[in-house]
């Protein structure tokens, strides 16, 4: 059987300073999803052929720039785009602000998605076999920068349900893909400042797995 082909796909974990420590925010995938059903995991999803075209009011970081660019031939403004449409999408949360030509994203007349903040944490090629296939990159943005309520999930579309902020030191406990449990892990040492220099890339787009840092 031919195996699936690799969408291109953008996440973003996004981290949240509380009185009990560090928090990420996390939703529970349904359980007839035919990718990763019933499992928790943060917001993200496959890249769109408009999130290319998307004006953003503001331009991507050239550390996350660079890394994105390493090893990969698609714009990093479509990626960009693509993380933080799917954060409105499945969690009501935008991170945008007014853009230079006067854009409009859907609800927030005048406001074009910002990327300025986001950090480039981790890639992943998800494994041959499996019913879909992704390359996917994870985004790392700090809560206080939303323009939206973080306790106000009202606007969110239904894929993610129990949406919530869960403490980095209980996220291991949620039932969630092995993937997700190594972001958090890097997520975690970034939050206490002990995560090594590059970004780490699981890539299994080959015959045989690989890891290295971009």
């Amino acid at each position: 059987m031919t195996d699936r082909p690799i969408r291109d796909a953008a996440t973003i974990v996004l981290l949240r300073q509380t009185d009990n420590g560090p928090a990420v925010l996390m939703g529970q995938r349904g359980a007839g999803a035919a990718f990763m059903p019933s499992k928790y995991v943060f917001p993200g999803g496959a890249v769109d052929p408009g999130d290319g075209a998307v004006d953003l009011a503001a331009p991507i970081h050239p550390d996350t720039r660079a890394a994105l660019t390493t090893r990969s031939t698609l714009a990093p403004e479509a990626l960009a785009a693509a993380a933080l449409r799917e954060l409105a999408e499945e969690t009501g949360q935008v991170i945008a602000a007014p853009g230079p030509s006067g854009c409009s994203w859907p609800g927030f007349d005048g406001l074009c998605p910002d990327p300025s903040a986001l950090r480039f944490i981790f890639r992943a090629v998800t494994p041959p076999g499996r019913p879909r296939r992704f390359d996917a990159r994870f985004f790392l943005a700090p809560a206080e920068i939303l323009m939206t309520d973080p306790d106000d999930f009202s606007r969110a579309e239904d894929e993610l349900s129990h949406l919530h902020w869960v403490p980095l030191a209980q996220a291991r406990k949620l039932d969630m893909p092995f993937i997700t449990e190594v972001v958090l892990a890097e997520t975690a040492a970034i939050a206490d400042g002990t995560d090594a220099p590059g970004t780490p890339f699981f890539d299994n787009s080959g015959p045989a797995s690989t890891f290295r840092r971009l």
